[in-house]
């Protein structure tokens, strides 16, 4: 009954240890309390699952779901039949004939579908999901002409001198593969600015009406953190990371209803795909107020682990107020603080330890300077606050570490409000080799999007050259190591479907099944271990394992049912796999 992780000990060593302890560190789980406390949990454990049967048996259930393919991500009892919940916590695991003895106010047949703990994305930035339903998506734009056709259909519907805004557009599948210009949106929107966002949200092409609006040409500096691309000293229209608020301070902002609109679209997305978590990668103020409205005002039903941008006002009101703790019934948390370190490796904005193999004039940047770091990382580890940090590049990926290091050795763990911080690297894309066991000694735990292998990689080699590959999405790499992987989506940068994500954890091919010089298949992880990096190893990453990421006795009633055993079928078949059911707190959110 008790949820276990892996325990590092040494090469080819592992040791099974209860997650009730809350002084685990992020990544390599060390053997540091007693025979006695291990046994304690233990009997916590089994007094909870005993009560909980107990009272099914003397109550009757508000759900009970019979005949299903349930894999529980637990090790005492890796499957199961049927389901029973009670308010919003699980009170049975078992058979189907044990089922038979429980009487509940609605009974669902699976009839043989796979149920498996409710899924939870760790990165995905939620306002820009709905934001992308609702203006110009340019996904799936594969060639120049495409995009600009695209372009055009909506620039004949909007009236002279109004802005015109989109995002999804990569050149990476384009022939040739280079960026868009300025001139080429002047041609199709003469009378309007326009400002579209790359795919990876690191990049921006404007046209010259918006460049105007910005007051950019040839004489603009550029941003600490950004770059204004040029040709032949004049901008051409691409702007990377801080070069783009330039033109974006200048856009009018969407109204208090049109945000909340995007919020509510894009959970609503979210709970139809089977995500029952979302942990959202950045907000700021007026973000948070949207959420908790929305949550007030019993308009979203999904769970929410959110953090904030920092550093900045808004980060350090949060490290005066403090974390917000399972509000709205177990429904809403944030205990963490955001940080965008470097920029998006397909913009070549990725900080690199050497320079880009088909641009060697640059290796990148930092989007952040590290004395303004510290003091923050200092006061977060004081005050219990999580910290996740976005670094793509191997330089932007060793120096976090260096930061989270320095902070760890200021602020020992006897002055931390928290013991073991379990702080976070977001993507951790490109790591030199020498630093991925770094992330286990600290206790770091990296949070990776199994989606952008898939799509990078046949972009990454160009970018990085063959030898920089062998540290490129490297999951199997850490999890060998002794790290867990917080996995998510990064959607609207990628598709956010799970399917598409543990599809791409064990597949590590393209959708179309395709592969190549540089992919490392070795990379690619486990059934199971990809199962737990969208339930229980998520769960851990946001201090939730007592009540999350598996299907046991006395945890929240959280499931995702799938069409197809995804622990069995061929990988291609993987994607051909749909969410039949969202349950979350045991109350069918969404159903087929």
């Amino acid at each position: 009954m008790t949820s276990k992780v892996r325990q590092h000990v040494k090469p080819g060593s592992t040791q099974l240890i209860p997650m009730g302890n809350r002084q685990h560190d992020g990544c390599s789980i060390r053997l540091g309390h007693s025979v006695n406390s291990a046994r304690k949990w233990r009997l916590a454990f089994f007094l909870v699952g005993f009560f909980m049967e107990a009272m099914v048996r003397a109550e009757d259930a508000d759900l009970l779901l019979t005949n299903g393919n349930v894999y529980t991500v637990t090790e005492k009892q890796p499957k199961a039949e049927a389901v029973a919940v009670k308010t919003n916590r699980i009170v049975f695991v078992g058979s189907n004939d044990d089922a038979k003895k429980i009487h509940a106010a609605k009974i669902v047949d699976l009839r043989g579908r796979t149920v498996v703990p409710g899924f939870t994305d760790s990165h995905c930035h939620i306002f820009g999901i709905g934001e992308r339903e609702m203006r110009l998506n340019l996904e799936g734009t594969n060639s120049r002409e495409h995009f600009l056709a695209m372009v055009k259909e909506r620039v004949d519907k909007t009236g002279p001198g109004k802005w015109i805004t989109g995002r999804g557009w990569i050149e990476t599948f384009w022939k040739p593969p280079q960026f868009p210009t300025r001139q080429d949106l002047d041609k199709i929107a003469p009378k309007n600015p326009v400002f579209l966002t790359r795919a990876d949200g690191h990049a921006s092409i404007a046209n010259s009406a918006a460049l105007k609006i910005a007051r950019i040409d040839k004489n603009t500096p550029d941003p600490f953190g950004g770059q204004i691309l040029k040709k032949n000293g004049d901008p051409n229209g691409m702007l990377l990371d801080n070069a783009r608020d330039l033109v974006a301070r200048n856009i009018p902002k969407p109204t208090e209803g049109e945000r909340e609109e995007a919020l509510l679209r894009g959970i609503d997305r979210e709970v139809k795909l089977g995500w029952c978590e979302i942990q959202n990668a950045g907000s700021h103020k007026e973000d948070v107020d949207l959420i908790r409205k929305a949550f007030e005002t019993g308009k979203i039903k999904i769970r929410f682990v959110n953090a904030v941008y920092g550093p900045g006002e808004d980060a350090q009101n949060f490290l005066r107020e403090g974390p917000t703790m399972n509000a709205f019934d177990d429904h809403f948390t944030q205990r963490t603080i955001k940080v965008m370190f470097d920029g998006a490796l397909g913009s070549r904005g990725a900080a690199l330890l050497k320079p880009y193999s088909d641009a060697p004039e640059t290796s990148g940047f930092l989007t952040q300077k590290t004395d303004d770091l510290r003091p923050m990382f200092e006061a977060a580890l004081r005050r219990g606050i999580q910290v996740e940090t976005h670094a793509l590049g191997d330089r932007a990926n060793r120096l976090i570490l260096d930061l989270y290091e320095q902070a760890f050795k200021a602020v020992p763990p006897d002055e931390r409000k928290i013991r073991e911080p379990r702080w976070r690297v977001e993507h951790a894309q490109i790591v030199d080799p020498a630093d991925i066991p770094r992330f286990a000694k600290l206790g770091v735990i990296p949070s990776m999007q199994p989606s952008h292998a898939i799509s990078d990689l046949f972009f990454a080699p160009a970018r990085l050259g063959m030898d920089r590959l062998v540290g490129a999405y490297a999951w199997q790499s850490f999890i060998k190591s002794g790290c867990i992987i917080a996995g998510g989506s990064d959607a609207p940068v990628e598709r956010g479907e799970p399917m598409i994500e543990f599809y791409a954890a064990v597949a590590r091919k393209s959708v179309k099944g395709e592969s190549g010089e540089g992919w490392h298949p070795e990379q690619a992880v486990s059934r199971e271990d990809a199962l737990k990096m969208f339930t229980l190893w998520p769960a851990y990453a946001a201090f939730e394992e007592n009540d999350k990421g598996s299907i046991e006795v006395g945890k929240l009633a959280d499931f995702t049912i799938l069409s197809q055993d995804i622990m069995k079928i061929p990988e291609t078949e993987i994607l051909e796999t749909r969410n039949e059911m969202t349950v979350i707190g045991g109350e069918i959110i969404y159903s087929r």
